[in-house]
């Protein structure tokens, strides 16, 4: 891929006055001879990831639930959620390796047989100690989703439509965490909270049955053609060998992709875990009625990642460089963000859902776009590695904020902290990313 044209050090000069590069604008004319075959694929990554979202937020759902059966604190149960987090952050940097070794119908595959497995055994669960155990395997396992699609996307996306895949398929994760405060509740009234966990587990290997029977690499499978393959691959190719953690740790875009997902990804862990909470106890909603905020929340938020990942697809297709589109939909998701602090403060329970739903919305647009410059800056043989390093530092983002949210919330009973947190943490990640990435040139790998 061709580096972009240099610009000043300033993110409003770089969005406004760089220069296309002829080689990321779509020809509608090609486009439309290409083939749709990868939108089938895109399609797999936005299932598996609904199914990797349903998977954790299950004990979300239940948290009031279980507190009140089993007798857990606010710290208890932000506990379980650190012990989530903190295996989520060693599966990242394990899967992440992984499925660039594996390749990525093997690696997602076996992934999505472990966590679904951990899943369905939460239902053995009967104290603070065996919960712990079941959310640390389920976070090792959960680990793969996002290293193995955005991997997928790179092989078989050009990058001018790569926000844009990445932007359906992230969707994926609100449509998991708006279905499941509808399901878990059905499924807790019929077989209790254990039949839960078992049934949301096993929707795995029903994704898994599509999986095996239709990924391939582009180059392999029957059902794309010519046009389309060379569509795909119509960007330049860089020659790569096998990536070593060591050559990627120096690399300033790895650490643009890094910080922005430390500081990004705990406010998204916040709006999971406690969320419906936040919802029975500030607005006083019963298990059976948070459904439909929920849903409302999470239908806004897919809304902004798919349009954020199409607006700067569009922007290339337009003309712009890959490097002010990317961060000018950033910009925008960072700035529509910010209303969300005043979330705690409103007395109306739908004013605090729309709030939520348009910061999580820009949430997912900025997101969607993050994930998509690391193959923009790094090699197809590289991505799972980069995104496995910045996940693993979202994760760890995350143990804060649990700890954060759960003492605050003990000590306080306020949420006024955490949404702040929330209101602020994409601008800061925005300036970050732009200060070591000025143009978003791709890494120079040995």
């Amino acid at each position: 891929m061709d580096p972009a044209r240099p610009t000043s050090a300033s993110l409003a000069s770089s969005v406004d006055t760089e220069a296309a590069m002829g080689n990321e604008q779509a020809s509608p004319s090609v486009w439309s001879r290409a083939g749709y075959f990868r939108w089938v694929i895109c399609t797999l990554l936005l299932f598996g990831t609904t199914k990797n979202y349903m998977d954790r937020n299950v004990l979300g759902v239940l948290n009031k639930t279980l507190q009140h059966d089993l007798g857990w604190s606010e710290i208890d149960y932000s506990n379980l959620v650190v012990a989530f987090q903190g295996a989520y952050a060693l599966g990242m940097v394990v899967v992440g390796r992984l499925v660039d070794k594996l390749g990525t119908r093997l690696g997602y595959a076996l992934a999505m047989v472990f966590w679904s497995l951990a899943s369905m055994g939460t239902a053995l669960g009967s104290s603070l100690t065996s919960f712990a155990i079941s959310r640390l395997t389920l976070g090792f396992g959960e680990a793969a989703v996002f290293p193995a699609s955005i991997k997928a996307v790179a092989e078989w996306f050009p990058k001018k439509e790569r926000a844009l895949a990445t932007g359906i398929f992230n969707a994926g994760t609100s449509f998991g965490a708006m279905l499941t405060p509808v399901v878990v509740p059905w499924i807790n009234a019929r077989w209790g909270w254990r039949g839960a966990f078992i049934g949301i587990g096993a929707l795995g290997f029903l994704w898994l049955v599509f999986w095996l029977l239709i990924y391939r690499q582009p180059e392999e499978h029957p059902l794309v053609s010519r046009a389309e393959l060379d569509y795909i691959r119509s960007d330049a190719q860089e020659a790569v060998g096998k990536t070593k953690w060591v050559a990627l740790l120096p690399l300033r875009q790895t650490w643009a992709f890094v910080l922005g997902k430390f500081l990004i990804d705990p406010v998204w862990w916040f709006y999971l875990f406690w969320v419906p909470g936040f919802l029975q106890s500030k607005h006083g909603l019963a298990l059976t009625r948070i459904g439909a905020p929920i849903v409302v929340i999470y239908l806004i938020s897919d809304v902004g990642s798919v349009a954020a990942g199409w607006m700067s697809s569009w922007l290339i297709q337009s003309g712009s460089t890959v490097n002010a589109a990317r961060k000018m939909a950033m910009l925008i998701c960072a700035v529509g963000v910010v209303p969300v602090v005043f979330a705690y403060r409103v007395e109306s329970t739908w004013s605090a859902v729309l709030l939520i739903g348009l910061a999580a919305a820009c949430h997912q647009g900025f997101s969607a776009n993050l994930f998509t410059l690391t193959s923009d800056m790094f090699p197809a043989p590289a991505v799972g590695s980069v995104v496995g390093i910045g996940g693993m530092a979202g994760a760890i983002g995350g143990l804060f904020i649990a700890t954060v949210v759960g003492h605050v919330l003990q000590w306080t009973g306020s949420y006024r902290v955490p949404f702040l947190i929330a209101g602020s943490a994409y601008l800061l990640a925005l300036v970050i990313i732009h200060a070591l990435v000025p143009r978003l040139e791709p890494a120079r790998m040995n």
